[in-house]
């Protein structure tokens, strides 16, 4: 089922995401637009270049059951306002977890010390911007009871126990948060979010003649639980159990420099984590990134196309606005191997002279903005996969990765591959176990030589830390065969 075929059992919240955020922010704690006008015209009056407020309730869940029984249950309430001031490239910023008008001075008064010399700069009136709907704001908390919530996993169990006899452990988690956000600006915007989140993950392991391997799948995206079908909870644990089997076969990997091909979707994680941050704007401003002064230039092999899209219905890491109210959008940021633009937030872009491309993003409201990815992804090529698999004399198939480590200013990487295959005479022969790749990211795009015409984007589990904040973002890919990659493994 894809995420835009997405069944439902709660009926889409009354009114506009502005009228909720007003109703859950800003009226219980008799604030309304004046108050907020008041406060961000004594932010300006003190010459900073930019100044804004950023209100955020949330609620969030997480269930976990492990051998048949409910194992964790966590539940959390969080609300409050993050205060910022920006004047040239200085940010102050405050914070409070009470939402009325003697914290937000407060915290506008924190900001004073950033002041810039200059005229002063007056207000805005408020202008009232509706975000535009990608995804359905529901309450995914209250979609299911927890009785329903706990059948569901236990299912889920069900599933992957039946798949094989092999399989000797199941650990299964559902997690859930309701989000609602309003970001007021010193140029007057007024802007809003609601943000359902769901994910669903399932870990196996399997065990054979003294041998334990495991497996992992799951998914999710921004709707309620309602999308997490019988089909649904089928495929997660065909796939996690498929994964902990085909390990439980595999032998030790060769190393060497070899032809690697990329298997399609979660892959994509090597694109995001050696090649993405390298394309924020705060690393390019300060000169710190391998792509640094390099727009217009071919850092990649032709063919390769990359975009961060956060305007795709419903996925992960989509948003209707950015956390400085800003529509997020589709940016071509490598085109045919040339470098066309970085992702963006308002102070970057503002620096660098470069248009604003709806990349703020902040964890909570206890944090500052900062440029980050929502949906990154490699256009497809003309190349079916299984072509590009035949293609190959001797190598390494990655179908699925786990854990990996990057530099983002050298762009070095080492990926470790969930699953693996080795590649000879075009046809895959047996699995292996331990192998990691080893390389750097702008070098490993200019070594790909043939791209799938299979993109696809992961199921939806990805998250992506940056200077110790956390953000729910997309990957995806074509299969891709990068020549000449350095594999370290155990042989």
């Amino acid at each position: 089922m894809k995420p835009d075929q997405i069944p439902s059992s709660s009926s889409p919240l009354a009114g506009s995401h502005f009228d909720t955020a007003t109703e859950t922010l800003l009226q219980p704690s008799g604030l309304d637009v004046a108050a907020l006008q008041g406060v961000l015209g004594n932010m300006m009056s003190h010459k900073v270049d930019y100044a804004d407020l950023y209100f955020q309730y949330s609620r969030a869940e997480s269930w976990g059951l492990e051998e048949g029984q409910v194992k964790s249950g966590n539940f959390s309430i969080d609300q409050g306002v993050g205060v910022r001031a920006v004047s040239g490239e200085k940010t102050a910023f405050a914070y409070s977890d009470d939402i009325n008008l003697p914290a937000l001075q407060q915290a506008a008064n924190a900001t004073k010390a950033i002041a810039a010399i200059g005229a002063e700069q007056a207000g805005s009136a408020i202008q009232r911007i509706d975000a535009p709907q990608l995804y359905i704001p529901h309450d995914p908390i209250a979609s299911l009871s927890a009785v329903a919530k706990v059948k569901l996993l236990e299912r889920l169990e069900g599933y992957a126990r039946k798949a094989d006899p092999r399989i000797t452990q199941v650990m299964a988690s559902i997690a859930g948060e309701y989000e609602v956000i309003m970001i007021a600006r010193h140029d007057g915007m007024m802007a809003a979010d609601v943000r359902p989140l769901v994910r669903l993950s399932i870990q196996v392991i399997a065990e054979a003649n003294g041998r334990r391997e495991q497996g992992s799948a799951g998914g999710g995206g921004r709707f309620d639980y309602a999308y997490f079908t019988d089909e649904v909870l089928q495929d997660y644990a065909q796939k996690a159990v498929h994964q902990a089997l085909v390990n439980l076969e595999a032998r030790p990997a060769p190393a060497g420099s070899m032809t690697v091909v990329l298997g399609s979707g979660w892959p994509g994680i090597l694109l995001h984590e050696a090649i993405g941050h390298g394309l924020e704007g705060d690393f390019n401003r300060k000169g710190s990134s391998a792509f640094s002064n390099a727009i217009g230039q071919q850092v990649a092999a032709r063919g390769v196309t990359v975009v961060d899209d956060g305007t795709i219905s419903n996925r992960r890491g989509s948003l209707n606005i950015d956390d400085e109210g800003n529509p997020t959008q589709r940016t071509v940021l490598i085109e045919d191997g040339y470098l066309r633009g970085y992702i963006q937030d308002s102070l970057n872009a503002r620096l660098m002279g470069m248009p604003m491309t709806g990349n703020a993003r902040r964890e909570s409201y206890a944090h500052i903005p900062m440029p980050r990815m929502t949906n990154t992804y490699m256009l497809n090529g003309n190349m079916a996969p299984e072509e590009i698999i035949k293609s190959v004399k001797k190598g390494l198939y990655a179908a699925n990765f786990g854990g990996g480590q990057v530099d983002i200013t050298s762009g070095k990487f080492v990926f470790s591959a969930a699953e693996a295959w080795m590649i000879e005479d075009g046809k895959l022969t047996y699995p292996v176990k331990g192998a990691t790749l080893i390389g750097n990211g702008p070098e490993v795009l200019k070594r790909v030589s043939m791209i799938g015409n299979d993109m696809a984007l992961d199921s939806g589990v990805g998250t992506c830390g940056k200077e110790g904040q956390s953000v729910p973002v997309g990957v995806g890919q074509p299969t891709l065969r990068i020549d000449g990659l350095t594999v370290g493994g155990t042989l």
